[in-house]
């Protein structure tokens, strides 16, 4: 039996919003600082949940490991909210994968288990909230977030959105999908049918059955017809268009009249 298509795009989306939410998780790029204070021109600040970064755009060095420079940034609600909301929706997604993966039975000639398929849908729909939760907050507060750099212009901060907050936007609304998608087979459970893992009955229209063809008249038996087209059209006498009185009816070579008892002449042959 073929996947349902739900089953499918629910299995493919699941993966991608995972490997999005764990390079958003581990990346340290949520907030980019800019303008730095006593820094030269080209310093950039990557911030994240688990460290802190320095960077350069003329040059391709990058320093890690200065979160001991910033301990203010970390004190932040957010950041702690984050980094356990962020790691929980990994480990949930993977457990609603675990579980939808037996439910599809991709590999074998039966129905799909409904309802095991849907409660795994649920687990992927909840790890995708639990990523767009932190991604949003972190957002709205990011202008605000307390830290101990300072900015060479303090009325124009230099602070933008770092990659990690879209790649998490992307991946949660990519698991949502595909929570919502499994969880329909829901309906399908609930509805009657796939119950008791029995393949559903093709009530489809029937096709059209050509009736077979009556067998060809042997040729042998054919009945043999002598077509009038076949005669030449030369085989008629020219001379009988012109004549206005009927001929005598020319007796076949060889034959004489029995009447006759004389002597045949030079013309009557």
């Amino acid at each position: 039996m073929r996947t349902p298509g739900i089953i499918i795009f629910g299995l493919v989306l699941s993966p991608c919003g995972w490997i999005l939410d764990l390079t958003s998780t581990v990346a340290p790029n949520w907030r980019t600082l800019t303008g730095l204070s006593g820094q030269s021109s080209d310093t950039v600040l990557n911030q994240g949940i688990w460290d802190i970064c320095k960077s350069f755009t003329t040059s391709s060095s990058v320093t890690c490991n200065l979160r001991s420079t910033d301990q203010t940034y970390f004190n932040n609600q957010i950041i702690p909210v984050a980094q356990g909301m962020m790691v929980a929706s990994l480990v949930v997604t993977l457990i609603g994968l675990a579980v939808v993966t037996p439910g599809a039975r991709c590999w074998r000639n039966r129905p799909p288990r409904w309802a095991l398929t849907s409660f795994g849908g649920v687990l992927i729909f909840c790890s995708g909230v639990l990523t767009i939760i932190p991604i949003a907050w972190y957002t709205h507060v990011l202008p605000s977030l307390n830290t101990t750099t300072t900015f060479s212009n303090p009325n124009s901060p230099g602070i933008t959105v770092g990659y990690c907050i879209v790649l998490g936007y992307i991946g949660g609304i990519m698991e949502v999908l595909a929570g919502a998608v499994l969880f329909v087979g829901v309906c399908r459970c609930c509805g009657g049918k796939n119950r008791g893992e029995k393949p559903v009955a093709n009530t489809g229209p029937t096709r059209y059955t050509a009736r077979p063809r009556p067998e060809p008249y042997p040729r042998t038996n054919a009945p043999s017809t002598t077509s009038s087209a076949s005669t030449p059209a030369y085989s008629r006498d020219p001379l009988d268009d012109e004549l206005d009185f009927p001929r005598a009816k020319s007796q076949s070579r060889g034959t004489v009249n029995p009447s006759y008892n004389g002597k045949p002449y030079d013309a009557d042959l």
